[in-house]
Protein backbone atom coordinates (compact mmCIF):
# COMPACT_ATOMS: atom_id res chain seq x y z
CA UNK A 1 0.00 0.00 0.00
CA UNK A 2 1.36 3.43 -0.93
CA UNK A 3 2.08 5.81 1.93
CA UNK A 4 -0.52 8.31 0.66
CA UNK A 5 -3.17 5.60 0.57
CA UNK A 6 -2.24 4.46 4.07
CA UNK A 7 -2.48 8.01 5.40
CA UNK A 8 -5.89 8.43 3.80
CA UNK A 9 -7.11 5.18 5.34
CA UNK A 10 -5.91 6.22 8.80
CA UNK A 11 -7.56 9.63 8.41
CA UNK A 12 -10.89 8.03 7.46
CA UNK A 13 -10.69 5.65 10.41
CA UNK A 14 -9.91 8.44 12.88
CA UNK A 15 -12.73 10.58 11.50
CA UNK A 16 -15.16 7.71 11.93
CA UNK A 17 -14.02 7.22 15.51
CA UNK A 18 -14.44 10.94 16.20
CA UNK A 19 -17.95 10.96 14.79
CA UNK A 20 -18.91 7.82 16.70
CA UNK A 21 -18.07 9.25 20.09
CA UNK A 22 -20.08 12.41 19.35
CA UNK A 23 -17.51 14.81 20.80
CA UNK A 24 -14.71 15.41 18.33
CA UNK A 25 -11.93 17.47 19.82
CA UNK A 26 -14.04 18.14 22.90
CA UNK A 27 -13.69 14.54 24.06
CA UNK A 28 -9.97 14.99 24.59
CA UNK A 29 -9.22 18.68 24.80
CA UNK A 30 -12.25 20.55 26.10
CA UNK A 31 -12.90 20.45 29.83
CA UNK A 32 -16.24 20.34 31.52
CA UNK A 33 -16.85 23.71 33.20
CA UNK A 34 -18.67 24.32 36.48
CA UNK A 35 -19.28 27.84 37.77
CA UNK A 36 -20.12 27.98 41.48
CA UNK A 37 -21.50 31.38 42.44
CA UNK A 38 -22.25 32.32 46.02
CA UNK A 39 -25.05 34.83 46.65
CA UNK A 40 -24.58 37.63 49.22
CA UNK A 41 -21.51 36.48 51.15
CA UNK A 42 -18.66 38.53 52.60
CA UNK A 43 -15.16 37.87 51.33
CA UNK A 44 -14.10 37.04 54.89
CA UNK A 45 -16.80 34.44 55.54
CA UNK A 46 -14.98 31.19 54.80
CA UNK A 47 -12.66 29.13 56.97
CA UNK A 48 -9.91 29.33 54.33
CA UNK A 49 -10.22 33.14 54.37
CA UNK A 50 -9.69 33.16 58.13
CA UNK A 51 -13.16 33.34 59.65
CA UNK A 52 -13.03 32.09 63.23
CA UNK A 53 -16.55 30.66 63.42
CA UNK A 54 -17.95 29.83 59.99
CA UNK A 55 -17.06 26.32 58.85
CA UNK A 56 -16.60 25.74 55.12
CA UNK A 57 -14.74 22.42 54.84
CA UNK A 58 -15.76 21.75 51.24
CA UNK A 59 -14.73 25.15 49.93
CA UNK A 60 -11.56 24.88 52.03
CA UNK A 61 -10.80 21.65 50.19
CA UNK A 62 -11.56 23.30 46.85
CA UNK A 63 -9.21 26.15 47.78
CA UNK A 64 -6.44 23.63 48.45
CA UNK A 65 -7.01 22.28 44.94
CA UNK A 66 -7.22 25.70 43.27
CA UNK A 67 -5.37 28.73 42.08
CA UNK A 68 -6.84 31.16 44.62
CA UNK A 69 -7.02 34.91 44.27
CA UNK A 70 -7.77 36.21 47.72
CA UNK A 71 -7.95 39.72 46.31
CA UNK A 72 -10.74 39.01 43.88
CA UNK A 73 -13.40 41.58 43.02
CA UNK A 74 -16.69 42.04 41.23
CA UNK A 75 -17.01 45.23 39.17
CA UNK A 76 -20.55 45.90 40.46
CA UNK A 77 -21.80 44.94 43.95
CA UNK A 78 -25.37 44.03 43.01
CA UNK A 79 -26.55 40.61 41.93
CA UNK A 80 -28.19 41.19 38.55
CA UNK A 81 -25.47 43.34 36.92
CA UNK A 82 -22.77 41.24 38.59
CA UNK A 83 -24.17 37.98 37.21
CA UNK A 84 -24.65 39.55 33.79
CA UNK A 85 -20.97 40.53 33.84
CA UNK A 86 -19.99 36.94 34.61
CA UNK A 87 -22.10 35.49 31.80
CA UNK A 88 -21.14 38.09 29.15
CA UNK A 89 -17.67 39.26 30.13
CA UNK A 90 -18.70 42.93 29.91
CA UNK A 91 -19.06 45.70 32.47
CA UNK A 92 -22.55 46.85 33.46
CA UNK A 93 -22.32 50.08 31.47
CA UNK A 94 -21.52 47.91 28.43
CA UNK A 95 -24.02 45.05 28.73
CA UNK A 96 -26.86 47.38 29.71
CA UNK A 97 -28.01 45.89 33.03
CA UNK A 98 -26.96 48.37 35.71
CA UNK A 99 -29.53 47.62 38.43
CA UNK A 100 -32.05 45.02 39.48
CA UNK A 101 -35.32 46.72 38.55
CA UNK A 102 -36.82 49.63 36.67
CA UNK A 103 -37.39 52.42 39.17
CA UNK A 104 -40.93 52.18 40.57
CA UNK A 105 -40.88 55.99 40.70
CA UNK A 106 -41.09 56.13 36.91
CA UNK A 107 -42.50 52.69 36.11
CA UNK A 108 -44.86 51.71 38.96
CA UNK A 109 -45.23 47.97 39.66
CA UNK A 110 -47.93 46.05 37.79
CA UNK A 111 -48.26 48.71 35.11
CA UNK A 112 -47.77 48.13 31.40
CA UNK A 113 -44.79 50.51 31.45
CA UNK A 114 -43.12 48.45 34.18
CA UNK A 115 -43.68 45.23 32.22
CA UNK A 116 -42.39 46.83 29.05
CA UNK A 117 -39.24 48.09 30.74
CA UNK A 118 -38.58 44.70 32.34
CA UNK A 119 -38.87 43.09 28.93
CA UNK A 120 -36.51 45.70 27.45
CA UNK A 121 -33.95 45.02 30.17
CA UNK A 122 -34.10 41.27 29.56
CA UNK A 123 -33.60 41.88 25.85
CA UNK A 124 -30.05 43.03 26.66
CA UNK A 125 -29.06 39.38 27.01
CA UNK A 126 -29.98 38.92 23.34
CA UNK A 127 -27.61 41.73 22.36
CA UNK A 128 -24.61 40.22 24.12
CA UNK A 129 -22.64 37.08 23.45
CA UNK A 130 -22.94 34.76 26.47
CA UNK A 131 -20.79 31.92 27.72
CA UNK A 132 -23.44 29.21 27.20
CA UNK A 133 -24.28 30.54 23.73
CA UNK A 134 -20.64 30.35 22.68
CA UNK A 135 -20.00 27.02 24.39
CA UNK A 136 -23.04 25.46 22.74
CA UNK A 137 -21.53 26.28 19.35
CA UNK A 138 -18.53 24.19 20.40
CA UNK A 139 -20.64 21.15 21.30
CA UNK A 140 -21.25 21.79 24.99
CA UNK A 141 -24.47 21.08 26.83
CA UNK A 142 -25.19 23.99 29.19
CA UNK A 143 -27.35 23.98 32.33
CA UNK A 144 -28.70 26.91 34.35
CA UNK A 145 -29.74 26.67 37.99
CA UNK A 146 -30.15 29.22 40.75
CA UNK A 147 -30.12 32.98 40.31
CA UNK A 148 -31.00 34.06 36.76
CA UNK A 149 -32.68 37.38 35.98
CA UNK A 150 -32.67 37.45 32.21
CA UNK A 151 -35.91 35.63 31.36
CA UNK A 152 -36.00 31.93 30.54
CA UNK A 153 -32.72 30.00 30.72
CA UNK A 154 -33.00 29.70 26.93
CA UNK A 155 -32.61 33.46 26.56
CA UNK A 156 -29.07 33.15 27.82
CA UNK A 157 -28.20 30.34 25.45
CA UNK A 158 -28.45 27.45 27.92
CA UNK A 159 -29.57 24.16 26.41
CA UNK A 160 -31.04 23.03 29.71
CA UNK A 161 -32.14 24.80 32.86
CA UNK A 162 -34.64 25.48 35.60
CA UNK A 163 -35.75 29.12 35.39
CA UNK A 164 -38.89 29.92 33.39
CA UNK A 165 -38.32 33.64 33.75
CA UNK A 166 -40.28 36.87 33.55
CA UNK A 167 -43.22 37.27 32.90
CA UNK A 168 -43.85 33.88 34.55
CA UNK A 169 -44.81 33.96 38.23
CA UNK A 170 -41.73 34.45 40.39
CA UNK A 171 -39.64 34.97 37.27
CA UNK A 172 -38.05 38.21 38.43
CA UNK A 173 -34.79 36.55 39.44
CA UNK A 174 -35.01 32.80 39.20
CA UNK A 175 -38.39 31.14 40.03
CA UNK A 176 -37.87 27.34 39.90
CA UNK A 177 -34.11 27.80 39.62
CA UNK A 178 -33.98 29.19 43.16
CA UNK A 179 -34.86 25.77 44.55
CA UNK A 180 -31.44 24.37 43.70
CA UNK A 181 -29.33 23.68 46.78
CA UNK A 182 -32.12 24.49 49.18
CA UNK A 183 -34.14 21.54 47.86
CA UNK A 184 -31.41 19.22 46.65
CA UNK A 185 -29.17 19.04 43.61
CA UNK A 186 -30.86 16.44 41.42
CA UNK A 187 -31.53 18.86 38.55
CA UNK A 188 -27.79 19.52 38.22
CA UNK A 189 -26.51 16.03 38.95
CA UNK A 190 -29.01 14.47 36.54
CA UNK A 191 -27.83 16.90 33.86
CA UNK A 192 -24.20 15.97 34.49
CA UNK A 193 -25.01 12.27 34.23
CA UNK A 194 -26.94 12.83 30.99
CA UNK A 195 -24.05 14.80 29.48
CA UNK A 196 -21.59 12.06 30.36
CA UNK A 197 -23.87 9.41 28.87
CA UNK A 198 -24.14 11.43 25.67
CA UNK A 199 -20.36 11.94 25.67
CA UNK A 200 -20.73 15.70 25.58
CA UNK A 201 -18.69 18.30 27.48
CA UNK A 202 -20.90 20.26 29.87
CA UNK A 203 -21.18 23.72 31.38
CA UNK A 204 -22.97 24.15 34.72
CA UNK A 205 -24.15 27.50 36.10
CA UNK A 206 -24.64 26.73 39.79
CA UNK A 207 -25.80 30.00 41.38
CA UNK A 208 -27.91 28.88 44.34
CA UNK A 209 -29.96 31.30 46.43
CA UNK A 210 -27.43 30.77 49.25
CA UNK A 211 -26.53 32.18 51.70
CA UNK A 212 -28.99 34.84 50.51
CA UNK A 213 -32.07 35.68 52.58
CA UNK A 214 -34.37 34.21 53.71
CA UNK A 215 -31.92 33.03 56.31
CA UNK A 216 -33.76 29.81 57.20
CA UNK A 217 -31.03 27.20 57.66
CA UNK A 218 -31.70 23.62 58.78
CA UNK A 219 -32.14 23.40 62.54
CA UNK A 220 -29.07 21.17 62.88
CA UNK A 221 -26.90 23.94 61.40
CA UNK A 222 -28.54 26.76 63.31
CA UNK A 223 -27.93 24.84 66.54
CA UNK A 224 -24.26 24.57 65.58
CA UNK A 225 -23.90 28.37 65.48
CA UNK A 226 -26.22 29.33 68.32
CA UNK A 227 -23.99 30.37 71.22
CA UNK A 228 -24.38 32.72 74.17
CA UNK A 229 -23.92 36.34 73.23
CA UNK A 230 -24.32 35.83 69.48
CA UNK A 231 -27.40 37.51 67.98
CA UNK A 232 -29.73 35.07 66.25
CA UNK A 233 -29.42 37.07 63.03
CA UNK A 234 -25.69 36.36 63.00
CA UNK A 235 -26.15 32.69 63.90
CA UNK A 236 -28.62 32.24 61.05
CA UNK A 237 -26.31 33.89 58.54
CA UNK A 238 -23.33 31.77 59.66
CA UNK A 239 -25.47 28.65 59.30
CA UNK A 240 -26.49 29.71 55.81
CA UNK A 241 -22.83 29.95 54.77
CA UNK A 242 -22.31 26.44 56.15
CA UNK A 243 -25.38 25.19 54.25
CA UNK A 244 -24.08 26.65 51.00
CA UNK A 245 -20.74 24.94 51.62
CA UNK A 246 -22.48 21.59 52.09
CA UNK A 247 -24.15 21.88 48.69
CA UNK A 248 -20.82 22.72 47.05
CA UNK A 249 -19.37 19.57 48.56
CA UNK A 250 -22.26 17.51 47.20
CA UNK A 251 -21.73 18.89 43.71
CA UNK A 252 -17.97 18.31 43.71
CA UNK A 253 -18.43 14.82 45.18
CA UNK A 254 -20.72 13.99 42.26
CA UNK A 255 -18.03 15.06 39.81
CA UNK A 256 -15.56 12.80 41.62
CA UNK A 257 -17.89 9.81 41.64
CA UNK A 258 -18.64 10.30 37.95
CA UNK A 259 -14.88 10.22 37.24
CA UNK A 260 -14.91 13.58 35.45
CA UNK A 261 -13.33 15.80 38.09
CA UNK A 262 -9.83 15.66 36.61
CA UNK A 263 -11.03 17.20 33.37
CA UNK A 264 -13.44 19.69 34.93
CA UNK A 265 -12.60 23.34 35.40
CA UNK A 266 -14.35 24.69 38.52
CA UNK A 267 -14.59 28.47 38.78
CA UNK A 268 -15.72 30.00 42.07
CA UNK A 269 -16.79 33.56 42.92
CA UNK A 270 -19.50 35.44 44.84
CA UNK A 271 -21.89 37.85 43.12
CA UNK A 272 -21.48 40.56 45.78
CA UNK A 273 -20.60 40.99 49.40
CA UNK A 274 -22.77 40.98 52.49
CA UNK A 275 -22.08 42.03 56.08
CA UNK A 276 -24.82 40.73 58.32
CA UNK A 277 -26.37 43.32 60.63
CA UNK A 278 -26.63 42.03 64.21
CA UNK A 279 -29.80 44.08 64.75
CA UNK A 280 -31.92 43.10 61.77
CA UNK A 281 -32.22 40.74 58.83
CA UNK A 282 -30.66 43.37 56.58
CA UNK A 283 -27.08 43.91 55.58
CA UNK A 284 -24.85 46.34 57.43
CA UNK A 285 -23.52 49.59 55.91
CA UNK A 286 -20.70 49.43 53.38
CA UNK A 287 -21.56 45.98 52.12
CA UNK A 288 -24.10 44.88 49.52
CA UNK A 289 -24.62 47.41 46.69
CA UNK A 290 -21.62 49.52 47.73
CA UNK A 291 -18.12 49.89 46.23
CA UNK A 292 -16.43 49.31 49.58
CA UNK A 293 -14.56 46.07 50.24
CA UNK A 294 -17.59 44.61 52.00
CA UNK A 295 -19.55 44.94 48.75
CA UNK A 296 -17.12 44.12 45.95
CA UNK A 297 -14.42 41.82 47.28
CA UNK A 298 -14.64 38.04 46.88
CA UNK A 299 -12.21 35.13 46.71
CA UNK A 300 -11.96 33.86 43.14
CA UNK A 301 -10.83 30.29 42.52
CA UNK A 302 -9.90 28.22 39.47
CA UNK A 303 -9.47 24.46 39.86
CA UNK A 304 -8.54 22.09 37.01
CA UNK A 305 -6.56 19.18 38.45
CA UNK A 306 -4.82 18.07 35.24
CA UNK A 307 -3.85 21.57 34.13
CA UNK A 308 -3.42 23.88 37.13
CA UNK A 309 -1.10 23.59 40.09
CA UNK A 310 -2.76 24.88 43.30
CA UNK A 311 -1.42 28.22 44.45
CA UNK A 312 -2.29 31.34 46.41
CA UNK A 313 -1.90 34.33 44.13
CA UNK A 314 -1.28 37.86 45.34
CA UNK A 315 -2.39 39.66 42.18
CA UNK A 316 -5.69 41.42 41.70
CA UNK A 317 -8.37 39.43 39.91
CA UNK A 318 -11.84 40.45 38.72
CA UNK A 319 -14.89 38.52 37.60
CA UNK A 320 -14.54 40.49 34.34
CA UNK A 321 -11.77 37.94 33.65
CA UNK A 322 -13.96 34.85 33.95
CA UNK A 323 -15.50 34.83 30.48
CA UNK A 324 -12.27 35.16 28.46
CA UNK A 325 -10.56 32.59 30.68
CA UNK A 326 -13.39 30.07 30.32
CA UNK A 327 -13.53 30.58 26.55
CA UNK A 328 -9.80 29.92 26.36
CA UNK A 329 -10.11 26.76 28.45
CA UNK A 330 -12.78 25.52 26.03
CA UNK A 331 -10.41 26.26 23.13
CA UNK A 332 -12.70 28.90 21.71
CA UNK A 333 -11.41 32.05 20.01
CA UNK A 334 -11.08 35.16 22.10
CA UNK A 335 -13.58 37.96 21.61
CA UNK A 336 -11.51 41.10 21.09
CA UNK A 337 -14.28 43.25 22.58
CA UNK A 338 -14.02 41.61 26.01
CA UNK A 339 -12.28 43.98 28.46
CA UNK A 340 -11.13 41.26 30.87
CA UNK A 341 -7.98 39.15 30.71
CA UNK A 342 -7.62 35.57 29.58
CA UNK A 343 -5.86 34.25 32.68
CA UNK A 344 -5.43 30.69 31.41
CA UNK A 345 -1.72 31.08 30.56
CA UNK A 346 -1.08 32.54 34.02
CA UNK A 347 -3.12 29.82 35.72
CA UNK A 348 -1.38 26.94 33.96
CA UNK A 349 2.16 28.29 34.02
CA UNK A 350 2.15 30.20 37.29
CA UNK A 351 3.37 33.34 35.54
CA UNK A 352 2.40 36.69 37.09
CA UNK A 353 -0.49 38.77 35.76
CA UNK A 354 0.91 41.93 34.20
CA UNK A 355 -2.16 44.08 34.74
CA UNK A 356 -1.82 46.42 37.71
CA UNK A 357 -5.23 48.11 37.88
CA UNK A 358 -8.81 46.85 38.03
CA UNK A 359 -11.96 48.93 37.65
CA UNK A 360 -15.56 48.96 38.80
CA UNK A 361 -18.74 50.96 39.00
CA UNK A 362 -21.80 51.28 41.21
CA UNK A 363 -25.29 52.09 40.01
CA UNK A 364 -28.52 52.34 41.98
CA UNK A 365 -30.62 49.24 42.58
CA UNK A 366 -33.52 51.00 40.81
CA UNK A 367 -32.79 52.02 37.23
CA UNK A 368 -33.96 55.60 36.71
CA UNK A 369 -33.53 55.52 32.93
CA UNK A 370 -32.99 52.16 31.23
CA UNK A 371 -31.54 53.93 28.17
CA UNK A 372 -29.14 56.12 30.16
CA UNK A 373 -27.07 54.23 32.77
CA UNK A 374 -25.51 57.43 34.07
CA UNK A 375 -28.84 58.60 35.44
CA UNK A 376 -28.29 56.01 38.21
CA UNK A 377 -24.49 56.25 38.47
CA UNK A 378 -23.27 56.44 42.08
CA UNK A 379 -19.54 55.58 42.01
CA UNK A 380 -16.65 54.64 39.77
CA UNK A 381 -13.55 53.11 41.31
CA UNK A 382 -10.19 51.55 40.63
CA UNK A 383 -7.60 49.60 42.61
CA UNK A 384 -3.86 49.70 41.90
CA UNK A 385 -1.66 47.61 44.17
CA UNK A 386 -2.63 48.68 47.71
CA UNK A 387 -4.45 51.86 46.66
CA UNK A 388 -8.17 52.21 46.05
CA UNK A 389 -9.87 55.33 44.70
CA UNK A 390 -13.62 55.99 44.77
CA UNK A 391 -15.21 58.80 42.78
CA UNK A 392 -18.74 59.81 43.76
CA UNK A 393 -21.60 60.80 41.44
CA UNK A 394 -25.08 62.21 41.94
CA UNK A 395 -27.11 59.50 40.18
CA UNK A 396 -30.64 58.95 41.46
CA UNK A 397 -31.13 56.23 44.08
CA UNK A 398 -34.90 56.05 44.80
CA UNK A 399 -35.15 53.04 47.17
CA UNK A 400 -32.20 52.05 49.44
CA UNK A 401 -31.38 55.66 50.30
CA UNK A 402 -29.74 54.57 53.57
CA UNK A 403 -27.38 52.25 51.67
CA UNK A 404 -25.92 55.16 49.70
CA UNK A 405 -25.57 58.21 51.97
CA UNK A 406 -22.73 59.66 49.83
CA UNK A 407 -21.90 62.18 52.53
CA UNK A 408 -18.32 62.38 51.25
CA UNK A 409 -18.47 64.00 47.82
CA UNK A 410 -14.72 64.34 47.39
CA UNK A 411 -12.45 61.55 46.15
CA UNK A 412 -11.91 58.75 48.64
CA UNK A 413 -8.47 57.18 48.61
CA UNK A 414 -7.71 54.22 50.86
CA UNK A 415 -4.52 52.32 51.65
CA UNK A 416 -5.96 48.80 51.76
CA UNK A 417 -2.83 47.36 53.36
CA UNK A 418 -2.84 49.74 56.31
CA UNK A 419 -6.60 50.33 56.41
CA UNK A 420 -8.54 47.33 55.05
CA UNK A 421 -11.75 48.60 56.70
CA UNK A 422 -11.46 51.83 54.67
CA UNK A 423 -11.89 54.09 57.67
CA UNK A 424 -9.39 56.83 56.74
CA UNK A 425 -9.62 58.81 53.53
CA UNK A 426 -6.04 59.81 52.66
CA UNK A 427 -6.79 61.52 49.34
CA UNK A 428 -5.66 64.93 50.63
CA UNK A 429 -2.24 63.47 51.40
CA UNK A 430 -1.69 62.08 47.88
CA UNK A 431 -3.06 64.57 45.32
CA UNK A 432 -0.85 63.35 42.47
CA UNK A 433 -1.90 59.75 43.01
CA UNK A 434 -5.56 60.77 43.10
CA UNK A 435 -5.13 62.67 39.84
CA UNK A 436 -3.45 59.78 38.03
CA UNK A 437 -5.96 57.19 39.27
CA UNK A 438 -8.88 59.46 38.41
CA UNK A 439 -7.46 59.85 34.91
CA UNK A 440 -7.21 56.07 34.60
CA UNK A 441 -10.87 55.75 35.58
CA UNK A 442 -11.87 58.33 32.99
CA UNK A 443 -9.87 56.53 30.29
CA UNK A 444 -11.51 53.24 31.24
CA UNK A 445 -15.11 54.50 31.17
CA UNK A 446 -15.58 58.10 30.06
CA UNK A 447 -18.68 59.58 31.71
CA UNK A 448 -20.48 61.99 29.40
CA UNK A 449 -22.95 63.85 31.56
CA UNK A 450 -21.91 63.56 35.20
CA UNK A 451 -18.66 64.78 36.65
CA UNK A 452 -17.09 63.88 39.96
CA UNK A 453 -15.08 66.26 42.11
CA UNK A 454 -11.44 65.19 41.78
CA UNK A 455 -9.73 67.91 43.81
CA UNK A 456 -9.86 69.10 47.41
Amino acid sequence: MRSSTLIAAITIAMTALTLSNGQGVAAQDQPNIVMIISDDQAWTDYSFMGHESIKTPNLDQLARQSVVFRRGYVPTALCRPSLMTMITGHYAHQHGITGNDPSPKYAPPNTELNKTQRAELIANVDKNATLPRELTKAGYLCHQSGKWWEGSFKRGGFTHGMTRGFPEKGGRHGDDGLKIGREGLSAVTDFIDMSIEEKKPFFVWYAPFLPHTPHNPPKRLLKKYTVDGRPVTIAKYYAMCDWFDETCGQLIDHLDKANVRDNTLIVYACDNGWIQSPDSRRYAPRSKQTPYEGGIRTPIMFSWPTKMKPANRKELCSTIDLAPTILAAARLPQDATLPGLNLLPNLTSGSPIKRKTIFGESFAHDIADINNPEASLLFRWCITDKWKLLLTYDGEVNRYQSTHPRTEKRPQLFDLDADPAELKNVAADHPELVASMAAAIENWYPVKERKAITKF
